[in-house]
Formats: C-alpha cells, structure tokens, sequence
C-alpha cells in the first residue's frame, strides 16, 4: 500500500476515533511501526496531526481537550484482531453492512481491495473507501456530527430496503440477560433495520462490552449470528454464549 492510500486510512481513523496508535494502524495496514510513524511525521509536517507518544490526534483536539476525552477509544489493538477475524468472513461478491462505530472501522482497510458492496450510514467508512474496489452505498438521513453518521427516519427506512448478505455491527453492551443494549435510540433503530434484512449478524464487540447493560435494551441475542470478541473474553462466558445459540469466534 503506498503512502497516499495509508495517508487517507490514518486521516479516516483520526477523524473517527480522535486519536490513532502507531502499533495499531501498522497491524491493520499491514506494514512496520516505523513506516506508520514516517507517514505521521509527514503528516504532521503539513500541520494535519499533531504527533503524541506512540501515536497522533488531530490538531483541534490539541485545543480542545474536552472533544479528545469524548471522541477518544481505547482497546485499540483488540479492536484491530476482532476486524482481522471479521474481515475472514467476507469474500468477493458479498454485499455487506458496516455500521458506524469504532469496533467496525478498522475492517476498511481489510477489504479495500475486495469487489464487493458496501452499505454504511458512517461517513469515515465511505471516506476510506470511496476510490477502492468496493462499491459504497450511503442511506440519506440526518448528518450526526458526533457520530459521523446518518441517522434518523430516512436512514432506517432506506436501511429496510437494501438486502446484505453480511452486516457488521457494534453495540455499547451486551449481555446474557439483556441481550443488546445502547447509549442511543437512533443507533439502536439503525442495527435493528439492518439486521432484520441481512442474511447473517456479525456483532463486534470487545470484551470490555460484554455483560454491560446499558440505557436502552434493544433487542435479544437472537438478533445475533456471530459474536465476534477479543482474547480477553473469559471462557467460560464464551461457553454461555455459545449454549444461548450464538457462533463466538476470538483471536
């Protein structure tokens, strides 16, 4: 990959995420550390980023702290092994969703060079792959700036249309008892619309979220295929999961 294309995924990641691991980014891009942090010194020389210890933010997140406590993730690198598995589970031809949080970004890179469709409602993920192999189709709807997505009535009822035959979601928690449950009704309706028309449900999901139930409970674990979670998640829990009907697939 040359350095315009890793340029677009380390911008894409930054405006997602607020922040970006070198360690991170070199396993998604497959490359070295010491290329992702030449690319970012480069980047930084035309005042894009702002370098930090071990990675970047960008350089209104410098003057504005507040907006890096509430855009910045964590679990970058269970994240990055979580897409590395996802990304296993698509072939050329599918068409496939990727919904707009954090957990799934980092498949866009995976899958730039694959000839497939893609339907998202997350503008990073139409930014990184837009000029790719992959053919992206965006819902309209409201723009959520915090998000950087599409929500809202529109986005839902353009999302019931479209038949995927994979969709990769996120969700804030999930449990045994609740199932899924978000932060957000608007994000919750999106799953919800995607998953009721896709051929199989993909749930990416770290294991920092598992057993968390949080303000909206939105759906049972049914709505789930395929738990896909990091090297963290207790066995045993695995176990749980796996005897309530779901596929769990780790690292």
């Amino acid at each position: 990959m040359n350095f315009q294309l890793r340029k677009q995924y380390l911008l894409a990641t930054l405006a997602q995420l607020g922040s970006l691991d070198v360690t991170a980014a070199a396993q998604q891009l497959r490359t070295t550390p010491l290329t992702i942090r030449r690319d970012l010194t480069q980047l930084a020389a035309e005042g894009l980023v702002v370098r930090t210890h071990g990675g970047a933010v960008l350089p209104d997140v410098v003057k504005n702290p507040v907006a890096f406590a509430r855009k910045s993730t964590s679990h970058a690198a269970e994240k990055a092994a979580i897409c590395q598995l996802a990304a296993a589970q698509i072939a050329a031809g599918d068409t496939i969703f990727i919904d707009c949080g954090s957990t799934t970004f980092p498949l866009c890179p995976l899958i730039r060079h694959l000839q497939l469709r893609v339907v998202t409602n997350s503008l990073p993920v139409l930014s990184e792959l837009v000029g790719s192999a992959v053919q992206v189709v965006l819902p309209g709807g409201e723009v959520d700036a915090k998000r950087q997505a599409l929500h809202g009535t529109v986005a839902v009822e353009q999302l019931r249309r479209y038949r995927v035959d994979k969709a990769f979601l996120g969700v804030d928690g999930l449990s045994l008892q609740r199932g899924l449950s978000a932060n957000s009704e608007v994000e919750a309706a999106t799953s919800l619309a995607v998953a009721e028309a896709a051929g199989h449900v993909y749930l990416l999901c770290d294991a920092s979220k598992l057993e968390q139930d949080k303000y909206l409970q939105f759906a049972p674990l049914s709505l789930v295929n395929t738990l896909i979670t990091d090297a963290r998640a207790p066995a045993d829990l695995l176990a749980r999961y796996q005897e309530a009907g779901l596929t769990v697939l780790t690292p």
